[in-house]
This record gives structure tokens, C-alpha cells and sequence, in this order.
């Protein structure tokens, strides 16, 4: 695992200073996917329903880093990013997790097709519980 200097030398995320506008964006797509998650999985849509709640997860994440001065290169970035904030005690590794398998599960529903009604009503509850921690880690900023 890398730490956050490790991470800005290797060019997989970026120092930019904090940036409360461009995170309130991230939060809005976050919110906006998530939205369109559960329609998704309302319309029985179960690939789009697992590839939204991912992007709810991935934004949320993304809006995180711009409010600790961070913009990530890479999906992959993302994760290990959130990596160091749980080994920081400020996020329960959990939520590594739920990140890490939610980008799994993107990725096989979108190059494997592999998806189920199962795995996208886990995936959209996954992301639900992730933006809810990501709003009350940002309430703490």
C-alpha cells in the first residue's frame, strides 16, 4: 500500500489545495448516480444499476479528496487513496472494501457481463452506506 507522498510521486493523484466547489460538484453526481442506481434497479436494469451505484461511490470519494486538496488520475488511485485515510483513522477500512468491490462489480458487469438482480441490489445498498459515511466525513471538514 502506498502512502499519500508515494501516491503524488507515482502521478496517480494530484496536490491541488482544498476545493470545496469542485467537491460540491462530485457530491451532486454522486447523489444524481445514486438516484438513477435505484431507478435502475427498479426497471430491472441490473448492469446500469450496478454501473451507476459505482460512479455514486466513485464521486462521493472523488469530492472527499477535492476537500482534503486531492484529485485523482485514476479509478485505481481512488481506492488507495482511501486506503491512507483508514490507516489515518479517519475511515473504517470497510469502506476500502465496499469501494474496491464496487469498482469489481463495474467491471464485471461492464467487460464480463456479469450481473444479477442479487448483485446489483447489494451493490446499490454497498453504495448507499458508502455515501451516507462520505456525508458524514464531510460534515466533519
Amino acid at each position: 500500500m502506498m502512502d499519500l507522498g508515494q501516491l503524488v510521486a507515482a502521478g496517480l493523484i494530484q496536490k491541488v489545495g482544498p476545493a470545496k466547489d469542485l467537491a460540491e460538484k462530485e457530491f451532486k453526481e454522486a447523489d444524481y448516480d445514486i438516484g438513477h442506481a435505484r431507478e435502475a434497479l427498479e426497471a430491472k436494469n441490473h448492469k446500469w444499476a450496478i454501473v451507476e451505484a459505482y460512479y455514486a461511490v466513485f464521486h462521493s470519494a472523488k469530492g472527499i479528496m477535492f476537500l482534503m486538496g486531492y484529485r485523482e488520475k485514476s479509478h485505481f488511485a481512488v481506492g488507495e487513496y482511501l486506503s491512507t485515510l483508514s490507516r489515518d483513522g479517519k475511515l473504517e477500512s470497510r469502506y476500502v472494501n465496499d469501494f474496491k468491490a464496487a469498482m469489481s462489480a463495474r467491471q464485471a458487469a461492464d467487460y464480463d457481463y456479469d450481473y444479477s438482480r442479487e448483485k446489483a441490489e447489494a451493490v446499490v445498498s454497498l453504495a448507499e452506506e458508502f455515501l451516507d459515511r462520505m456525508e458524514a466525513l464531510r460534515t466533519k471538514m
